[in-house]
């Protein structure tokens, strides 16, 4: 009762390319480019003021998605290993990092803030995650897990952090697909719902919402390898303690079909839109979307 399925969300002409079609569903720009990411966007427009650690990036790298002109996301993998090494000499500079220094200089200021935020995210993040501690059972030991329970922990540190981003791997199943999806759907979703039940013992839940999306489905027909191809159109899910469980929008057909795709019957930034005005309660969506995306009306 605490899960949306929107059916067939995808855009029109999809490619199916992993570079390409991530970098469209980053930007909500499908067909077209932007330097900053579409949670980027809305951050940018959300709070025109750069806020530390507004945005939290679990990987190793980057996601484009949080890609920001005002904010610096704080982006880690192990908060152990959060931090800046180097030499004797290296750390005393690395010891300066921390104050912003006046400039007139834009491209100076950015790298400054960027590291402020990187010095004081990385203490916070640490001192966070050390200190968490929970029962729960999030499932078996997998980078989600691990992932979405640093997320907890910082959320029960009271971060002032408004978003969120995580991802998981491993789902291009071109071979043996059966067995192998159906073992990471189980880590998927026992992270969820310890997650989720872990927001509901920190008195939590009512105030944080998932999004979960992929680049792109896989194609109807099991192809010579036991496998799926790359497809098209793909469910998105949206969870949480308020939201009106249930499906959305309108199944593809299984026998119409598009080249042997999936036909989209949602688009993706229409989700990204619910996420925004039904949530985030923020009405500047179709300059943050470059356009107008009917919002779906999963939240109670």
């Amino acid at each position: 009762g605490e899960i949306a399925v929107i059916h067939g969300c995808g855009y029109p002409e999809p490619n199916l390319s992993h570079f390409t079609a991530m970098e469209w569903w980053h930007t909500a720009v499908p067909h077209g480019s932007d330097e900053y990411g579409w949670i980027g966007r809305f951050a940018d427009a959300h709070q025109p003021d750069a806020i530390e650690n507004y945005i939290v990036n679990i990987a190793t790298r980057q996601s484009f998605a949080v890609n920001s002109k005002v904010h610096s996301p704080v982006v880690f993998n192990d908060p152990e290993k959060f931090g800046r090494i180097g030499s004797q000499e290296q750390q005393k500079v690395f010891e300066t990092f921390g104050t912003v220094f006046d400039t007139s200089n834009p491209s100076l200021e950015f790298i400054n803030t960027v590291s402020k935020t990187a010095t004081t995210g990385a203490t916070m993040v640490k001192n966070a995650c050390q200190e968490y501690k929970t029962l729960v059972d999030y499932g078996s030991n997998n980078d989600l897990t691990t992932d979405l329970k640093k997320v907890s922990a910082m959320i029960a540190a009271d971060l002032p952090t408004r978003i969120y981003y995580v991802s998981m791997g491993g789902y291009d199943t071109h071979a043996a697909q059966a067995g192998s999806h159906n073992t990471l759907l189980i880590y998927m979703s026992d992270a969820i719902r310890g997650f989720m039940e872990d927001m509901k013992r920190i008195g939590r839940a009512d105030d944080v919402a998932m999004m979960v999306f992929t680049e792109f489905g896989r194609r109807v027909e099991e192809n010579a390898s036991g496998g799926t191809d790359h497809g098209t159109a793909t469910p998105m899910y949206i969870l949480g303690k308020n939201v009106k469980g249930g499906f959305y929008g309108e199944h593809p057909s299984l026998t119409e079909l598009d080249d042997g795709n999936l036909i989209m019957t949602s688009d993706f930034r229409s989700v990204y839109g619910t996420m925004l005005k039904n949530w985030m309660g923020f009405e500047g969506v179709e300059d943050v979307l470059k356009g107008d995306f009917p919002a779906f009306d999963v939240f109670a």
